[in-house]
């Protein structure tokens, strides 16, 4: 694969983390009766909720910057975790934070060749 097809390929697959994670927040910072129900649910109040939402913001921006990508793949990484947790915890499906977590590092490996040598051991060429 040639850098510029990585790039748009890095891109497109940040779009569509930055599209899921907006969405995400965007639901906690509206708030609502059912998010109200499942934040209850999981022993979260509506003001922690709202802390969540902030974060991953917080986390995505980080992440679509390049200078701060890594540092934001970092935080979203451990904010997946915690949803993972959270869902096996109370009993709840949790794939989908799995393929999030996937679709995440998949991008973050793309988009950062030092993250690549590092895990992988070799670089992008």
């Amino acid at each position: 694969m040639t850098q510029k097809a990585k790039n748009i390929t890095g891109w497109i697959l940040s779009g569509l983390l930055a599209l899921v994670f907006i969405g995400s927040a965007s639901m906690k910072l509206m708030g609502g009766e059912e998010i109200a129900k499942a934040a209850i649910a999981m022993g979260l109040s509506a003001g922690s909720l709202q802390l969540i939402g902030v974060l991953e913001i917080v986390a995505i921006l980080l992440f679509l910057i390049p200078r701060t990508g890594l540092l934001g793949t970092l935080l979203l990484t451990a904010h997946l975790g915690g949803a993972i947790v959270t869902h096996l915890e109370h009993g709840q499906p949790f794939i989908m934070p799995v393929i999030i977590q996937c679709l995440l590092w998949v991008t973050a490996i793309i988009r950062f060749p030092e993250l690549n040598r590092r895990i992988m051991g070799k670089s992008i060429a």
